[in-house]
């Protein structure tokens, strides 16, 4: 049985509803299609060779997601819904964060994950650094200056030390995370849309199921 009989085509009734998010997991993960970016610029024909994003992610090994700029081609293994999925996503646009944003999503459906966005990261002031001798665990404390204190009725000088701390995580890293994460649900919303508004899949029908767009909250 080939993948394609997971799908089968028909009516709408045959049709199975999936949010966007596991669609997007099923073309990508199961079906392993690829996205449609730009060819890269042909110098013979007077075009600049550069260094454009499509030109790199094009030129990347280790990608999540195999990508070229050939058509869909008739013999492909790859499910014909999986194929218009991918090209959804490849026209992301800018506002949504266009070739960027489309292959993060491709990786993402892959993997079959989520963008992690820090859930329970509360940053804490931690010690810069950490010593291990015969008596345990310390904190390293570097010299800031010097005191005079009296002790035992005489004037001496002593070394004053403090320990370095940090926020640990950073609240910029969670910040970065979230933000992150919010730009990927704005990207999904696009992809949802556009692949109810088109009406061009086959077999399975898109629901309105998102993910929650402040998990944190």
């Amino acid at each position: 049985m080939t993948a394609h009989a997971r799908f089968p085509s028909g009516s709408a009734r045959t049709k199975r509803p999936l949010g966007v998010q596991q669609a997007l997991e099923w073309a990508f993960r199961t079906e392993k299609a690829r996205l449609e970016l730009p060819e890269p610029p042909d110098p013979e024909r007077g075009e600049s060779p550069g260094f454009g994003l499509e030109y790199v992610l094009m030129q990347r090994a280790a990608l999540g997601c195999r990508i070229d700029g050939g058509r869909y081609k008739p013999d492909s293994s790859t499910h014909e819904d999986a194929e218009a999925i991918a090209a959804c996503v490849a026209g992301l646009p800018t506002s949504r964060g266009g070739l960027r944003m489309a292959i993060r999503i491709a990786e993402l459906a892959r993997a079959g994950m989520t963008p992690d966005w820090m859930p329970g990261a509360v940053p804490r002031c931690v010690p810069v650094e950490m010593k291990r001798n015969q008596h345990g665990k310390r904190s390293t404390t570097i010299p800031v200056g010097t005191a005079r204190v009296q002790s035992r009725g005489k004037w001496r000088t002593v070394e004053l030390r403090a320990c370095p701390v940090t926020w640990s995580p950073h609240p910029d890293q969670i910040t970065a995370a979230r933000r992150h994460y919010g730009q990927w649900w704005l990207a999904l919303e696009w992809v949802q849309d556009g692949l109810v508004a088109g009406g061009i899949l086959r077999s399975i029908e898109v629901t309105d199921a998102l993910p929650k767009r402040t998990s944190w909250a």
